[in-house]
């Protein structure tokens, strides 16, 4: 076993940089939530499995806001508070994009409906849910969970360094599931797309008599490029932290490089930001009610001459566009 590296220091322009990439991920992560809230035309099945995702990395990102605020020196009472409440959080966030990505698998490759996809959603439940906060309550009942000197963590609590099998509750508080996502998720969205690919070339030939032949490619497109960046993503923003935690295991210094720090601490705090990016500002039925809501709550009232009828007359033709949109599978939450 190998012994602990010396404490990674924290100076105040890394401490600011991850506390404003984690107010940015509560805020990317509560403007989800909103939406999923005021727009009930839009809650599909897998738009309800990222309102579950928002929540763990609106969690995650309230936690890990907390330590790195604190900056914690040694063990206490709310280090290991904050490190059952991210090591929950953290974990469950893993298990929710996974099943993102098998339920798009399975509605859209393996054409799962009805009952079947209603028990596949409380088993996502179950699991995702339950099997983090199983590991959770071990690891505080058993004193796993303590002061790690920011050497695998970037200002938060996790697991204790000083602990005898620290690299075994490492792998199981986080490490080893995010290594598993790191090969489960482009594998599933790399057979959705294959997917789709031949769907696209399967009705090529009846193109020229659909009446909306000119949209294919253009959606086809969209959704190829999401399905391309939701993996990508995941793996650019979590690869950092494996970086750390595999020099950390190996005694390297170079567990305490600047760039690495930072690059961990946006990485693990980010997840929800980058989902809001996608899901919402680059979802365009979301973004466009999202940018009319927020003009219509910047303006001022309208004109007394303006009836409110003729306003709200265009309503239809948005609706209309928005449920276009939710009409591509319902595995495509963001087309």
């Amino acid at each position: 076993m190998p012994p602990p590296a010396p404490p990674t220091v924290l100076v105040p322009s890394e401490r600011a940089v991850v506390l404003l990439s984690c107010a940015l991920s509560a805020l990317g992560s509560g403007l989800l939530v909103a939406t999923h809230a005021l727009w009930p035309d839009l809650r599909t099945r897998a738009r309800r499995l990222l309102l579950f995702l928002s929540l763990a990395d609106l969690l995650s990102a309230a936690s890990y806001f907390y330590g790195v605020l604190q900056d914690f020196a040694g063990p206490s009472w709310d280090c290991v508070l904050q490190g059952a409440l991210s090591t929950f959080a953290n974990t469950s966030s893993f298990f929710w994009t996974v099943a993102i990505a098998l339920y798009l698998y399975l509605s859209i490759v393996r054409t799962a409906r009805g009952p079947r996809t209603d028990r596949l959603l409380w088993g996502f439940h179950v699991v995702s849910w339950g099997v983090p906060l199983a590991i959770t309550v071990a690891a505080v009942a058993l004193k796993k969970i303590g002061y790690d000197a920011s050497d695998v963590s970037v200002g938060w609590c996790w697991i204790d360094l000083e602990a005898e099998d620290r690299i075994l509750w490492m792998l199981l508080a986080g490490k080893l599931w995010e290594m598993l996502a790191y090969v489960t998720l482009p594998l599933l969205y790399l057979l959705v797309r294959k997917h789709i690919n031949r769907a696209h070339e399967a009705l090529s030939e009846y193109r020229p008599i659909l009446s909306e032949a000119h949209r294919l490619p253009r959606r086809c497109a969209a959704a190829d490029k999401k399905l391309v960046l939701i993996p990508l993503i995941f793996i650019c923003l979590r690869v950092w932290s494996t970086v750390r935690f595999v020099l950390t295991l190996c005694g390297s210094p170079a567990v305490r490089a600047p760039v690495l720090v930072i690059l961990h601490g946006i990485g693990n705090t980010f997840q929800g930001g980058a989902n809001c990016i996608m899901f919402v500002l680059c979802t365009r039925a979301v973004r466009t009610r999202l940018f009319s809501l927020c003009c219509c709550c910047c303006s001022s009232q309208p004109p007394a001459d303006s009836p409110a009828g003729p306003s709200e007359a265009p309503a239809p033709s948005r609706m209309g566009e928005s449920q276009e949109s939710t009409r591509t599978p319902e595995g495509l939450p963001s087309t």
